[in-house]
């Protein structure tokens, strides 16, 4: 089973860059998208053969979040019971047979940390629920998780101390996440790989020269490993300032 997550910063510019052809190319059994910036009737995908979960923000033009996926759900949930980020289209919970898939937009705390409160407060909202499903079955949690854990998942990770992104109140949330039973799936099978981001600036030349951070994920329970096959980062693949990333499971 494959599985693909991507922040597309806005679906309709996305697909007018190429979106439709890394789709069908890829060819995911499960595909996840964050920040699709638009509203219920704004676009019509046609993707024969996959089943269609979107969740749209109050606010016109931002965040969201959808889910295409091949095998039909047992169940669809949207959000997590914060009234804000209900009102965002930032949470697409899916029971699948075997596994939960949780598809992500995770808030940014912002340039001048002006939303950290609310972020650390979906963290640990969003752990709690983590929590509840993997007590039933095993959990994906996928998505743009807005946070460079270590050092090793940014370029210039002394000079962004403190930054929206990687602080130490943020870095510490994932750390929590991570050492109650779950796994970075990227660094099950790159522990010590370096220059690999996922996004990166639209300042001039910036993702040519790979000045990029590592903020999007696949985190599975850890007694879901068994299962990883392998992980990868379409770095390669354009259209948004993020890239693709891919999850295989046995």
């Amino acid at each position: 089973m494959k599985l693909v997550s991507w922040n597309v910063n806005g679906l309709r510019a996305c697909v007018k860059k190429g979106f439709l052809d890394y789709f069908h190319e890829v060819d995911a059994d499960i595909f996840c998208i964050q920040e699709t910036k638009l509203q219920d009737g704004q676009i019509n995908l046609e993707l024969e053969g996959y089943h269609q979960y979107w969740n749209y923000a109050v606010k016109k033009g931002y965040s969201g979040t959808a889910v295409f996926t091949k095998v039909e759900p047992l169940s669809v949930r949207y959000g997590v019971g914060m009234d804000e980020s209900e009102n965002e289209g930032r949470i697409l919970t899916l029971e699948f047979e075997n596994f939960f898939l949780v598809n992500v937009y995770t808030p940014n705390s912002q340039r001048d940390l002006a939303r950290i409160g609310f972020r650390l407060e979906w963290e640990d909202r969003i752990l709690t629920h983590l929590q509840e499903l993997d007590a039933v079955k095993p959990v994906i949690l996928c998505g743009d998780l807005n946070v460079a854990h270590q050092e090793i998942d940014l370029r210039n990770p002394k000079s962004n101390v403190g930054n929206s992104g990687f602080t130490d109140e943020e870095r510490g949330k994932m750390t929590t996440l991570l050492d109650v039973g779950f796994v970075d799936s990227y660094r099950h099978f790159n522990p010590e790989k370096e220059g690999a981001y996922t996004w990166w600036s639209y300042m001039a030349k910036v993702r040519e020269r790979n000045i990029g951070w590592r903020i999007d994920y696949f985190i599975v329970s850890k007694t879901f490993c068994g299962r990883l096959k392998h992980a990868d980062i379409h770095s390669e693949v354009m259209g948004s300032d993020h890239c693709p990333v891919v999850l295989e499971l046995h």
